[in-house]
This record gives structure tokens, C-alpha cells and sequence, in this order.
């Protein structure tokens, strides 16, 4: 992977003056899971927060980032 993963928010957040890719993508992915399951949140909590209601997923997007996080989860 030609990112690494993020260990804070803060490095989240500057992945956003890359160009997003599929890397890019899965890098930040695996920065959430690895910064919540430090704060010691469950996944369900994680899926709680993905799901709910926001202005830029539409809730089927919202669906299909929140099976995608899981998958990550049991795989990271």
C-alpha cells in the first residue's frame, strides 16, 4: 500500500489533500478502525456512527460503507 495507516485523526484528515484512489480509501478506512478499536469502541458502536444520517452519503451509500467496514474490521 502506498499509504500508510493513519494513527490519529489529525493524519485522517490530511489524507485529504491526496488524490483519492482506492488506496487512499483503504488507508483511511483502516486509520478509523485502528484509531476507534484504540478508544476502545465495539464495532457495533463504529457501525452506529457510519450509518447514521449525514449530508454526504446517501443512506445506500451509507449502507454499503458500513458492510465494507466491517469486512475491514475482521480483517485488520
Amino acid at each position: 500500500m502506498n499509504y500508510p495507516i493513519p494513527d490519529s485523526p489529525q493524519d485522517i484528515f490530511a489524507l485529504q489533500q491526496k488524490q483519492v484512489d482506492e488506496e487512499l480509501v483503504a488507508s483511511a478506512i483502516a486509520g478509523v478502525i485502528k484509531i476507534v478499536r484504540s478508544q476502545g469502541q465495539s464495532l457495533e458502536e463504529l457501525t452506529a456512527q457510519v450509518l447514521a444520517d449525514d449530508t454526504v452519503l446517501d443512506q445506500q451509500q451509507r449502507r454499503w460503507l458500513s458492510k465494507l467496514v466491517s469486512q475491514a474490521w475482521e480483517n485488520f
